[in-house]
This record gives structure tokens, C-alpha cells and sequence, in this order.
């Protein structure tokens, strides 16, 4: 084959027997004989293998005389380039990528539904077929046929007569879709891959042009000639027909690029396509000797050769082929079956750690190839991350947009540009008054001498089940709903910027806050609003929001946990403002970007190595990337805008195919598909995931529009079952002849007869599969070993010399430091385990204890009498979950039986369902019908509420509602101050004071829980005080009781039935029977002065937000226990 002198040769190459090595050897033997290399073209398939022809050629003739090695796409362009019309076209033609391509497809498809409801000319696709002109699989069916047709060497015309005389009005109409394609294609001066190399052959039958090519090229190489296309063959005989030199190097056996357009009958037709110059057909030469795999492999891969259908080419020629020779002995194939998914994954991560730590194999010569990238790839990386084991993954294996740093980028450039082109429909009218005709925001302020406002979100630091009236604020100055009188938070104008949008920013990488940070600058926000008068802020989540698009609110905050929203919000401000002044969307994502510390960090991470320099790589790699992308989508669209930008990133479903190629990084498992992996190869392979169903994949493509049935010369056959089995085989044996000295082939076997079933190709490699039916023991990873050494040292199972052992190997572990003195293995070190500190105190008192301790009823009862601890997470940390529609619920009916004891609102049932109907809607529930419920159950307790108001109880009338009330008294040796809001206060014909308290939960205290129950104990308590001497023209009444009314309840049947509220009632706390008042606040305030909170169990653990934490039950208590 050397040796070759002149005319066609097809040189039969199986893997890894040399053909590159052949190739440059015979391009050498020519240039050596005299030959001239500029008038030598060796063509390839992609960007890599022609610079690594390059390279090699240049080692071994000198880079002075090698010839051009270039891709079949390259020679085209080179060709189009230097015949393009330059009256037509001004700027040299670019290339469309194949995200690009699919992205422009989509958008005419798209048009159509719009041209033809306009009445404007369109394309007219068949009816049953118009419903899906949207659709991505659609787009995927319409760029099959165009590219089918221009590999074919089809134009529209030639396409529309082949569809009628085939009878095919669906291909009648992607001829004249493929005319407006290519229309808008040489508008813009792009080209498609397949239309550049169909233009490239048009370009090369010109006879001019056919005669510089023969005067410029004496021979033509071809190097994986089996993965060409009908139009590539037709370019090269336009290059090399008439029995010139043409050495076509190639493997039928590993033909996998059908999905591109590869047509393996192009290797099998050579020797009669490519006649020599007597017309005998050309000769084909074999490659015997495998130099890749040992004896074992190659004897294993040989098995799948044998079920591969017999060839057009000799027969003697595919025998000695696919019966190479090896070079060495060795090499073993293992295959594997597993009962889940997960225990395979925790078994290749054992193989590969084992490889690399016992067998000393480099992470740099291990691969795992799958048969679907965007299916297996992600969990694949997780698994194998997350064990320890550093890998490598192309980033165009992944849509640019999937990719983690490139995510919080576009989400801020939306945000900005969205909101830049939609100003003017985000700056709305200010909302009146709830009730008003203007606006029914229930959070809107009332008019000055207007309806009070009806608040229908619940404080966020109210308990689930407890009424919206029953806590307040303790160290704060005003309670925690609105009484009579009282506004709610004030509207704010709409924030252009929204609260989900606003959380992932602050989150992302960008502002570098996480939730601790996000708590803390919540609440400094709602402190800031309360202290600027308005009772009852909006969520924190809204604020946050709110001060991440006016940064200059956070000016005045601690900048431990502002400082990163408020760089981001300046950040967002700029890009804003770019984008305002005409900016394109590459200049707005530098801006997001260079401004914040996460560029230093990632460097910083990628030049420190390891698992996070890996992950530091890949993100750098992803951002640039984008700003590439960006780059050419404001060179070829002439600035549309960032959101034309956005929409092309998001449409973009195929990963782009960019210019230059990640380079493979130093000591890194190689993760990939089988099709990457072509040309590769590794000391040791994991082909993952052969599951009978998916590898073989013997689903048809194309079966909507059949681009395969287009035939040149009349109507294709589909491929049929054998054939897509016979494709998938060449793929399977693509990958497995990856492997220098081990392959290793997994599977998932699943106990369950409908179960994930292993592949046909695992038992086609002469091995037995085992079957693993758990995972590995210990994985080989140092975490697993710090946790197996940690559990050993206390073990009272294990010997004394053992534990010692152990704690030596710990502590060696720990002195362990890379060359700048940090620790290799901080997790060895006891100062980073769980459970050896002595708990911390604050060296701030929670109070002061000159000071009163400030109280009220509902925190009393929890911190005396439920859990302490419950009390001080909730009320002191205000970590409780936010509010939920329960806590919206009650604060309604609450503020609307305010009203009607107050006055403002007439006791009419009609009138407050109207009332009501103008805040439901602000209230979220998880669905439509649980909403309709809610309501019903609100117009039954307001029903309840009426009948109560007006009946008559012993002769009691009101004198106040939603009374604030703040006294000071002695309760032992402490001093409390307790405040609150009392519900309603009414008076007997004795003068007496009554304090009711409206409940709207669906659960009621017993009988003797009433007797003492703290909150109305604690109501009557503060009426002896004062209370309400306001409220009885400044005489203190005596107090004759307090009264739980539950509106949500009915009454039992002897005091009226379900029509009224039921009523619990607890007697006048005077005198001896009151004392437990008392003892009940001192206990509080010596626990809240001295700190001790600890937790208590009971029924208040179903529905408490720190369970999770709390030492008192089984899943929050320490792992060190």
C-alpha cells in the first residue's frame, strides 16, 4: 500500500492497525519519489484528525514540504471562497453551525402558521401535517430532507418533480420549503454543511474549474473513507475520476455515521465507482496487522465482526480484514450485570478507582463510552464526580444552554433585557384602596378615612395552626396585623425584576449568597419597613426582589450579607443600561460578568487542580462558550437584540459543533458517546448502559417525512430491522475495540421480568456476564476511607490495637499538605468532625436583663408549656417556614369581624362576602378546588360570626375591637412586659371587663386546657393592669373572664348547634386560682433571661418547621449520638 504508484486504491483498515501510520507512510513514499506536495490533498472528517494528520506529516517529511490535510467541509468552503460571486456576495459566506441551522428551520416553519393567517403566500404542507409545524421533532423530520436532498445533489425543482411522480405532496412541499430555505440562506451569506459541500460539487463540474483541479492535484487521500456521504463522492470524483490517484483508506465494519448522512455503500461500491484506467475495477488492499489490542480483545471483538453481514468487496479481501493478527498477546473483556441503576454506577466507579489506585492505569487512559449522550451522560457524571473520580466531558456534548455556569448568565441577560424592552408595560398605575373601583389589591393602603385594609398573608413567623391574632413581635413596636385604623404595608411601584428571577441571581454564583444570607437581608429589609410605619411589610422574597433592582436601598446594610446583592444589582443596572444604549448582548454578558468576584474564583479553583479545579475548567470552558456564541450571533444578525439572542440559545436542542475542540485535559477519565470515541482509544474502556432497547436503538429515524426513502434514481427502501441491527452492531464494536489491554461492559438486570434487561451484544463477546448483585464494599476513595477509619477508632467491637491503629493512619492522613501547606485530607483532622466542640455561647445576652422581658400570650403558652426550643428558633431567629394560607385565612376573617365591630362595615353577610371576594384571589392555594372550599368554609364562619355579634349574651356589648394593649408587671423575681392585641373587649351591665379571642383553627383545647389556658390568663392578667382602661374611659374594670370563640367550629347542640360558634369560656382569674398566671411568667422569662431552650415532644412536632433539627426527635438528632 506504501508503495502505491498510481490510479484508485481502496486500503481496507480495521481498528488499530496502523491507518493513519499507512497513510502518512504513502504520502512520504510519494513526496520521496519526487512527488510534489503541493500537489498531494489528503482529506479527513473532522478538525481534529486533519491536525493530527498535519502534525504527523510534518514529523515525518518536515513542515516545510507536508502537504494539505484538511476536512471535506474545509476544501468546499476553501473552493466556494475562491469562486463566490463577489457582486453577490460582500462579505465572505459563513458557515452555518448546526444549532444555527436548526434554529433558522424552526423560524420559517414557524412563519408559516403566520404567512398563511395573514393570507400571504406560504408553504402549503399537507393538513395532516400543519398542526406540528412548531414542533422541534418536526424541524428534525424537515432538515433530514433538505439535507438528504442536497447530499443526492437534489435541487427544489428536481425535488417537487420527484415527489409527483412518487405521489408524496408532503415532499412537494418541502421542495418549495427548501426553495425559501435556501433563499434565506444566501440572503444572510451563510451556508449549511450540506449545501456548502453540494455547491462545492456544482463549483467543481464547471469544466474550468474541473481543469484546475486536475492540473492542481496529481493524488487524492482519503482517510475513514467510510463515513462518507453521497454528495462527498460525488465531490471526489469530480476530484480523482477517470483512474487518477485516489487512496481511499476506510472500514465498512466501523460505518456509524448513518444519522449524518453517511452512506456505507460508498466503501463497498469503490472498486466499480472508481474504476482504474482500463476500466477494471480498483484494486483493494488490507491492513492484517492489529497493533491496538492484545490477543484476548481482539479475539472477542472478532466474534461481532463474524455477525456482520457479508460485503460487496471481495470476499477473500473481508476475510483477511476481519481476521487480523495481533502484535502481542493479552488483553481481557469483562462483562457485568447489575440488579439497578445505581448499583452500576457505584461499580464503575469502583473499577475505575481500583485501575487507577491498584493497577496504577492513569486517569488520562480510561474511558467510559455510552450509546446516548444526553440520556446516560449527566447521571454518569454525577455518580462519578461524586465518587471521586475526575473526568472529562466535551462541552459540546450538551446544549450550550444546559450547561450550570452558562445558566445564571442567561437568566440575568433575560432579566435585563426583558425588562428594558417591556419598560413600559411593567410601570403600572398605582393601586387604590382594597374595595376601590380603581384596584381590589388587599395590599394596597386605604384612602385617608377610607375601608381599613384586609391583609390576607398571615405573618411569616406565625405558627400553621394558630390564629392570625395570636402573636406579635416581641422586641418590636407594633403588633403583627392590622387593627382598626391601621395600614397595610404600603404598594410598591411593580418591580421590574421578579421574585423568583431575584432568588436564583442572589443564589447563583454571581452574588455568592447563600440562604443564611438571604435570611438575614430579608429581615433587615422587613425591620426597615416596619420601622419606616408600616406594620405589616411584604414577604421578604419581595423585598429582596425589590432591592436587587434599587440597589441603592441596601446602602445602608451590614455588608457581611448585602454586599453581594447589592454588587449584583449594580451589575444588572449596567448590562441594563447597555442594553438601553444599544448595546449587544456579548457587551451585556462581559458586564455581568467582569464585574463580580466568580472569574477570579473559577481561576483560582482551575489553576488549584483537583475534582474543583475539574469542575473550574468545564465552567470556564462553558462561559467562553458563550461569549463566542454571542460573538457570532451579533456578526451574523446584525444586532436583532439580546432577547433574538436568547430565543436562539434556548431553541438550540443539538449541542453546537465549535470551531476547536476542548483539549483533553492532562488526568482525566475520558466520558463520551461510542460516536465520539471513534479513532480513540484507551488502556481501559467502560462501554455503560448496554440495555437490550436502547443499545441496540432499532427505532426507526425519520419515519414522518422518510428522508431516507429519497432516492436519486426513484423511490429508496427504508432500512429494514436487519440493517438498523447491523448499524448498531458496528457501533458496539466501534466502542469495544476502543480498549488497548481491558474492556469492561456493563449492564442493568433487573430482578423483575418488565425490568431493564441487559443487551444482546453483552453475550456476543465469547465472556459470561457475572452478575454483581450489590455494591462495593468500601469504595476506593479517601472519604470512605476517613469514615471507615473514624467508625473503627470507636468501635467497642474491634481490639484496642486496632482502634490505635486506625487513629495513627487518621493522623498520618491528617499531616498530609500540598506544596502551599494546606491539607490534603482536612476531613482527618479532628477539629472538622461532628460532635468533638463544646457548644458555643453568644457572648451578646439574648436580653437584657435590666430590662423587662417582653412577652405575650401565645409565646407564653409556647414557651412555657410547649417547647421552648420551638419558641426560640420561630420567634427569636425567625427561621419558621413562611406564612401558609391557613395563617391568610384566619387574618380575614379576623380584620372583617374588625370591621363589623367597629363599625366600618355593616353586620350583613352579603356585604362582607363582598368584601371577601375582593382579596380570595390574592390568597395561593395548590388547586382551584381547594380554593372553592377555603371560601365556602370562610362564608360559614362569617355566618357563625353574625349570629354570635347580634345575639344577645347576658346582656355584653362591645367597647373595643382589635385593641393593642402593653403593660408591665411583676411575676417573681422578674420583670415582664406584655403585649399584644385583644381581639374584642366587651362590658357586662356590672362593668366587668371581657376579653374574646376569635380562633379560626380547626382543632380546640379540652375543657380543664381552657381552665388554664395562658393566653386569655395572660388577657385577663394585663386587664387587671390597665389594659383597657382607654377602652372604660379610664376606669379599670374588674375582669369577669375571657372567652375562646372558634368561628370555624360549630356550637354543640344544647347551646345552639352548628349555626353558632362554639364557645369556651374560662372564669374571672382573680384572686388564689389566678396565682398560676403569674408563676406561668416567671418560668417563661428565667428561661428566655437564662437562655435554656430546650425541646419538648408532643403533638405541636406534627406541624413544627424544625423537626428535621431538633434533638427531641429521631431525625434531627446528632449523627455523633
Amino acid at each position: 500500500m506504501v508503495d502505491h504508484r498510481s490510479g484508485p486504491l481502496l486500503v481496507l483498515a480495521g481498528p488499530g492497525t496502523g491507518k493513519t501510520t499507512t497513510l502518512v507512510e504513502s504520502v512520504a513514499d510519494r513526496i520521496a519519489r519526487g512527488g510534489d506536495p503541493e500537489r498531494i490533498l489528503v482529506l479527513t472528517f473532522s478538525r481534529k484528525a486533519a491536525v493530527e494528520l498535519r502534525d504527523r506529516m510534518a514529523l515525518r517529511i518536515g513542515a516545510a514540504r507536508a502537504p494539505r490535510a484538511t476536512t471535506f467541509h474545509s476544501f468546499g468552503y476553501a473552493l466556494v471562497r475562491a469562486h463566490q460571486d463577489s457582486d453577490l456576495f460582500v462579505e465572505p459566506l459563513r458557515l452555518l453551525s448546526g444549532p444555527e441551522q436548526d434554529v433558522t428551520v424552526r423560524e420559517l416553519l414557524a412563519g408559516q402558521v403566520d404567512l398563511e393567517r395573514l393570507g400571504l403566500a406560504h408553504v402549503r404542507w399537507p393538513d395532516e401535517l400543519r398542526a406540528c409545524l412548531t414542533t422541534r421533532g418536526f424541524a428534525d423530520e424537515v432538515r433530514a430532507v433538505l439535507a438528504r436532498s442536497r447530499e443526492l445533489g437534489l435541487g427544489p425543482d428536481a425535488l417537487a418533480a420527484f415527489a409527483r411522480r412518487i405521489g408524496r405532496p408532503d415532499w412537494r412541499a418541502a421542495a418549495v420549503f427548501l426553495a425559501e430555505y435556501l433563499d434565506v440562506l444566501d440572503l444572510q451569506g451563510v451556508l449549511d454543511y450540506a449545501e456548502l459541500v453540494h455547491r462545492a460539487v456544482l463549483l467543481a463540474r464547471r469544466p474550468e474549474v474541473a481543469a484546475h483541479l486536475t492540473a492542481q492535484y496529481d493524488a487524492v487521500y482519503v482517510d475513514e473513507y467510510q463515513d462518507t456521504d453521497p454528495a462527498q463522492v460525488r465531490l471526489l470524483h469530480a476530484l480523482a475520476d477517470g483512474g487518477r490517484t485516489l487512496v481511499a483508506f476506510g472500514d465498512p465494519d466501523q460505518s456509524i455515521y448513518a444519522f449524518r448522512g453517511a452512506d456505507v455503500n460508498g466503501i463497498l461500491d469503490f472498486p466499480t465507482a472508481f474504476p482504474r484506467a482500463d476500466g477494471r475495477p480498483a484494486p483493494v488492499g488490507v491492513l492484517r496487522t492489529a497493533r491496538r489490542s492484545g490477543s484476548g480483545l481482539l479475539a472477542a471483538t472478532r466474534l461481532l465482526t463474524q455477525r456482520m453481514p457479508l460485503t460487496r468487496l471481495p470476499a477473500d479481501k473481508v476475510r483477511a480484514h476481519r481476521e487480523l493478527t495481533p502484535v502481542r498477546g493479552g488483553g481481557r473483556v469483562e462483562a457485568y450485570t447489575y440488579p439497578t441503576a445505581g448499583t452500576e454506577l457505584d461499580n464503575i466507579a469502583d473499577i475505575l478507582r481500583r485501575a487507577h489506585l491498584e493497577d496504577g492505569v492513569p486517569w488520562r487512559d480510561m474511558a467510559v463510552l455510552v450509546r446516548a449522550g444526553s440520556r446516560t451522560i449527566p447521571t454518569l457524571r454525577r455518580a462519578l464526580t461524586s465518587a471521586g473520580v475526575p473526568l472529562d466531558i466535551d462541552g459540546d456534548d450538551l446544549p450550550l444552554r444546559h450547561e450550570p455556569a452558562v445558566a445564571p448568565l442567561l437568566t440575568a441577560l433575560r432579566a435585563v433585557a426583558e425588562a428594558e424592552a417591556d419598560t413600559g408595560a411593567r410601570t403600572g398605575e398605582r393601586p387604590g384602596a382594597v374595595g376601590s373601583e380603581a384596584d381590589a389589591d388587599p395590599r394596597a393602603d386605604a384612602d385617608a378615612g377610607g375601608d381599613p385594609e384586609i391583609d390576607p398573608d398571615a405573618d411569616p413567623d406565625i405558627d400553621p395552626d394558630a390564629d392570625a391574632d395570636a402573636y406579635v413581635d416581641e422586641g418590636g413596636d407594633a403588633a403583627t396585623k392590622p387593627s382598626r385604623g391601621e395600614h397595610a404595608y404600603r404598594a410598591d411601584e411593580p418591580c421590574w425584576l421578579s421574585t423568583e428571577t431575584a432568588l436564583t441571581l442572589l443564589t447563583s454564583p454571581l452574588a455568592g449568597m447563600d440562604a443564611a444570607d438571604l435570611r438575614r437581608l430579608g429581615r433587615a429589609l422587613r425591620d426597615e419597613r416596619r420601622a419606616a410605619g408600616n406594620p405589616l411589610p411584604p414577604p421578604s422574597d419581595e423585598l429582596l426582589a425589590q432591592a436587587l433592582a434599587e440597589p441603592e436601598r441596601l446602602a445602608v446594610h451590614d455588608p457581611a450579607y448585602a454586599r453581594g446583592a447589592q454588587r449584583l444589582g449594580a451589575l444588572l443596572r449596567k448590562a441594563r443600561e447597555r442594553l438601553a444604549g444599544g448595546g449587544s448582548a456579548e457587551e451585556a454578558l462581559w458586564d455581568l460578568w467582569d464585574g463580580t468576584p466568580w472569574p477570579t474564583r473559577l481561576e483560582r479553583s482551575a489553576r488549584r487542580g483537583g475534582a474543583a479545579g475539574r469542575n473550574a475548567d468545564r465552567d470556564l470552558d462553558a462561559v467562553c462558550a458563550l461569549f463566542a456564541t454571542a460573538a457570532r450571533a451579533e456578526e451574523r444578525t446584525g444586532g436583532r437584540g439580546a432577547l433574538n439572542f436568547l430565543e436562539e440559545i434556548d431553541a438550540e436542542d443539538i449541542a453546537a459543533d465549535t470551531l476547536a475542540r476542548r483539549a483533553v485535559r492532562p488526568d482525566a477519565v475520558r466520558l463520551m458517546t461510542a460516536h465520539r470515541s471513534k479513532g480513540l482509544e484507551w488502556r481501559l474502556v467502560v462501554v455503560a448502559g448496554v440495555q437490550e432497547g436502547l443499545w441496540p436503538d432499532l427505532r426507526r429515524r425519520g419515519s414522518l417525512l422518510e428522508a431516507d426513502r429519497i432516492g436519486r434514481d426513484g423511490l429508496a427502501e427504508p432500512l429494514s430491522p436487519g440493517a438498523l441491527l447491523a448499524e448498531e452492531r458496528r457501533l458496539f464494536y466501534v466502542a469495544a475495540t476502543r480498549a488497548r489491554e481491558r474492556l469492561v461492559v456493563t449492564a442493568v438486570k433487573a430482578p423483575a421480568d418488565d425490568g431493564d434487561q441487559p443487551s444482546r451484544f453483552l453475550t456476543e463477546l465469547g465472556v459470561e456476564p457475572a452478575d454483581v448483585t450489590g455494591r462495593p464494599r468500601r469504595p476506593l476513595a479517601v472519604a470512605a476511607l476517613v469514615a471507615e477509619l473514624r467508625a473503627t477508632t470507636v468501635d467497642p467491637r474491634v481490639s484496642e490495637p486496632l482502634r490505635e491503629a486506625a487513629a495513627r493512619r487518621l493522623a498520618r492522613l491528617a499531616a498530609l499538605t500540598d506544596e502551599d501547606g494546606r491539607p490534603l485530607v482536612p476531613s482527618a483532622h479532628p477539629y472538622r468532625w461532628w460532635g468533638m466542640w463544646d457548644p458555643t455561647e453568644s457572648k451578646v445576652p439574648l436580653r437584657d436583663r435590666d430590662q423587662p422581658v417582653t412577652l405575650s400570650g401565645s409565646a407564653l403558652d409556647q414557651l412555657a408549656n410547649t417547647c421552648a426550643l420551638q419558641w426560640f428558633l420561630g420567634r427569636e431567629v425567625k427561621a419558621d417556614a413562611p406564612a401558609t394560607t391557613a395563617q391568610g385565612f384566619g387574618n380575614v376573617v379576623h380584620v372583617l369581624a374588625d370591621e363589623v365591630a367597629s363599625g366600618h362595615t355593616p353586620a350583613d353577610l352579603a356585604v362582607l362576602m363582598e368584601r371577601l371576594d375582593s382579596v380570595w384571589n390574592a390568597l395561593a392555594f395548590d388547586a382551584p378546588w381547594k380554593s372553592a372550599q377555603e371560601k365556602a368554609n370562610a362564608r360559614v364562619a362569617l355566618e357563625r360570626f353574625l349570629k354570635w355579634h347580634v345575639m344577645d349574651r347576658a346582656g355584653r356589648t362591645p367597647v373595643a375591637s382589635e385593641h393593642d394593649f402593653d403593660v408591665t408587671l411583676e411575676a417573681g423575681e422578674y420583670e415582664v412586659r406584655i403585649r399584644g392585641q385583644m381581639d374584642r373587649v366587651e362590658t357586662d351591665a356590672d362593668g366587668r371587663a371581657y376579653v374574646v379571642d376569635f380562633k379560626t383553627g380547626k382543632q380546640a383545647p379540652t375543657s380543664s386546657e381552657v381552665a388554664r389556658h395562658p393566653q386569655l390568663a395572660v388577657y385577663q392578667l394585663a386587664v387587671r393592669e390597665g389594659a383597657v382602661d382607654e377602652a372604660f374611659d379610664g376606669v379599670r374594670p374588674q375582669p369577669g373572664g375571657a372567652e375562646l370563640v372558634h368561628l370555624r367550629q360549630g356550637a354543640p347542640k344544647r347551646d345552639g348547634g352548628e349555626t353558632l360558634p362554639k364557645v369556651q369560656a374560662q372564669e374571672s382569674q382573680e384572686g388564689p386560682e389566678g396565682e398560676w398566671v403569674g408563676d406561668l411568667l416567671a418560668t417563661a422569662a428565667g428561661k428566655v433571661l437564662d437562655e435554656r431552650f430546650t425541646p419538648t415532644a408532643g403533638q405541636h412536632c406534627t406541624h413544627c418547621s424544625f423537626r428535621a433539627s431538633c434533638s427531641a426527635r429521631p431525625e434531627g438528632r446528632h449523627v455523633v449520638e
